[in-house]
C-alpha cells in the first residue's frame, strides 16, 4: 500500500540511503551497519524520540533498574482515578508510537523508558522524569556501570525549569547533586523524614508539596508487597501531587492497585504451598527485593541468560529466607558456583520440572518463588512467556489427579 522497502535476515548498504534510522532498543550500536550509518552522518534515533515529535500531550517518563513497570502502571491508575486522560506505554510492552496520535493536548503519556531507549534521544523532553533507582544491570551491553548510569541520566537532559525530575532520596548510587538538569528536583523516601516531597512517617505515607502537608495512606493498606513497592507508591504519589490530583484519589488508587502481571504475582496455592510469579526480575537487585517482600520460607526458581551479573548478593539477602534453589537455563552453572555453598541447589531442564521439584520439597505455609535474576532469551521469547509457562506449570499441579482430593488449592 505504501511501497515501503524492507529487508529481512540482515541489512545491506541500501540502508545508507535513508534520511534517518530508528533503531530498535534491543539492537546493539556496535553492529557494522550502525557504524557505517554513523560514519555517513545519517541520524539514528530511538522510537521514543521520534514518537515524541508527534506528542500533543505531556510526557511522564519513568526509568530505573527496578520498579519501572509497576510505577508506570500505578501512575496511570492514579490518573484514571482522577478522570484524567492518559495512555500507559513504552518499554512496558505497548510502543509509544502506537498511542501517540490518540492523546490530546489535555492528556498525559505515561512512559516506561529503558536505558537502551534513552541512548538515542535528541529532543525528548518529559514534563516529569523519574529515576527510581540504579543498580548493576545490562553489563553485557555497557562497557561499565558508569556507562549504564549515564544512559539513565539522559532522561532529564532536555528538561526545563517548568519540568520535574523525581529522584529516590534513599538511593546512594544516584548522583543527586551532580545530575545536570534544568528541571526542579523533587524527592521521595521510605527511610527518612524530609522537608518536602513524599516520605514514610511511622505507618503513613505523607507528602509535603508547596509547604503544605498532605496525608496520603496508611502503608499497610497498600496492596502490593515489599519495601521496594512502597518506594514505587511514593514516587507515583509525588508525581500525582505535583499534578495537583486530589490526595483522596491518590490514596484510593494505592488501596485498589493490585500490581502487574509477572511482578510478585500471586498465582495461588497447591496443598498449602503458595506460588509467586516474579518473572520480570531479570537482575540480582530485583530478586533481593522480592526475597525481602516475604516472611515465609522460600523455594527459589532462578536462572536464564546471564547479563554479566554477580549473583553472590543473593546469598546475603537470601540468608534465613531461602530453603533451596532450583536453577534453570544457561546461567545455572555460574549461579551454582556463586550460591551452591549457601543453599541446597537442584538443576532442572524445564520450567515444569523446576516447579515439580520445588513443590516436592516445599511444605504447607512455604512459598515457591520464580525470580530468575537473568534474561529469558535462552529458553523463551521474553519474560512474559517465561512467567506464563510458570503459571501453566502451577495450574498443571492443581489439576494433577495425583494430588489428593480435599487438599487446598486456590
Amino acid at each position: 500500500m505504501y511501497n515501503i522497502d524492507f529487508e529481512t535476515g540482515g541489512h545491506t548498504d541500501r540502508l545508507l540511503k535513508s534520511d534517518f534510522v530508528i533503531l530498535s532498543p534491543g539492537v546493539p550500536r556496535t553492529l557494522e551497519i550502525i557504524r557505517k550509518l554513523s560514519e555517513a552522518g545519517i541520524p539514528i534515533f530511538s522510537e521514543i524520540e521520534v514518537a515524541s515529535w508527534f506528542c500533543r500531550g505531556r510526557i511522564i517518563a519513568v526509568t530505573g533498574s527496578n520498579g519501572k513497570t509497576t510505577t508506570t502502571t500505578l501512575v496511570g491508575a492514579i490518573l484514571d482515578k482522577a478522570g484524567i486522560e492518559n495512555v500507559v506505554c513504552g518499554n512496558i510492552g505497548v510502543p509509544f508510537s502506537d498511542k501517540v496520535l490518540g492523546i490530546s493536548e489535555r492528556g498525559y503519556v505515561v512512559l516506561e523508558v529503558s536505558s537502551f531507549q534513552l541512548e538515542l534521544i535528541e529532543d525528548f523532553e518529559p514534563h516529569m522524569a523519574m529515576i527510581l533507582n540504579i543498580t548493576p544491570d545490562h553489563l553485557d551491553r555497557y562497557d561499565d556501570f558508569e556507562g549504564y548510569k549515564q544512559a539513565k541520566y539522559r532522561i532529564t537532559e532536555n528538561q526545563k525549569s517548568s519540568d520535574f525530575l523525581i529522584l529516590n532520596a534513599d538511593d546512594s548510587v544516584i548522583d543527586k547533586n551532580s545530575i545536570e538538569t534544568g528541571a526542579q528536583k523533587v524527592y521521595f523516601s521510605t527511610s527518612r523524614l524530609m522537608p518536602t516531597g513524599v516520605f514514610k512517617r511511622g505507618k503513613s505515607l505523607v507528602g509535603i508539596v508547596r509547604e503544605k502537608e498532605i496525608p496520603l495512606i496508611d502503608t499497610e493498606q497498600i496492596r502490593i508487597p515489599g519495601l521496594h513497592n512502597l518506594q514505587n507508591a511514593a514516587a507515583a504519589s509525588l508525581a500525582a501531587l505535583h499534578l495537583e490530583i486530589d490526595p483522596k484519589q491518590v490514596g484510593e488508587a494505592l488501596r485498589e492497585f493490585p500490581g502487574v502481571e509477572h511482578r510478585l504475582e500471586d498465582v495461588g496455592k497447591v496443598a498449602g504451598i503458595r506460588f509467586v510469579n516474579d518473572s520480570k526480575a531479570t537482575n540480582v537487585d530485583s530478586v533481593c527485593h522480592a526475597l525481602r517482600a516475604f516472611e515465609s520460607p522460600l523455594h527459589l526458581i532462578a536462572g536464564g541468560r546471564d547479563k554479566g551479573s554477580d549473583f553472590e548478593p543473593i546469598a546475603r539477602c537470601g540468608k534465613n529466607r531461602i530453603k533451596e534453589i532450583i536453577l534453570i537455563g544457561e546461567a545455572r552453572e555460574k549461579m551454582f558456583n556463586a550460591l551452591g555453598k549457601a543453599f541446597p541447589v537442584q538443576f532442572a531442564d524445564s520450567m515444569e520440572e523446576a516447579v515439580k521439584k520445588a513443590f516436592e520439597e516445599a511444605s504447607p505455609g512455604e512459598i515457591v518463588l520464580l525470580s530468575p535474576a537473568c534474561a529469558s532469551f535462552d529458553m523463551y521469547d521474553n519474560f512474559e512467556q517465561r512467567g506464563k509457562n510458570f503459571k501453566e506449570a502451577v495450574r498443571a499441579l492443581k489439576n494433577d489427579n495425583r494430588i489428593a482430593k480435599g487438599i487446598e488449592t486456590s
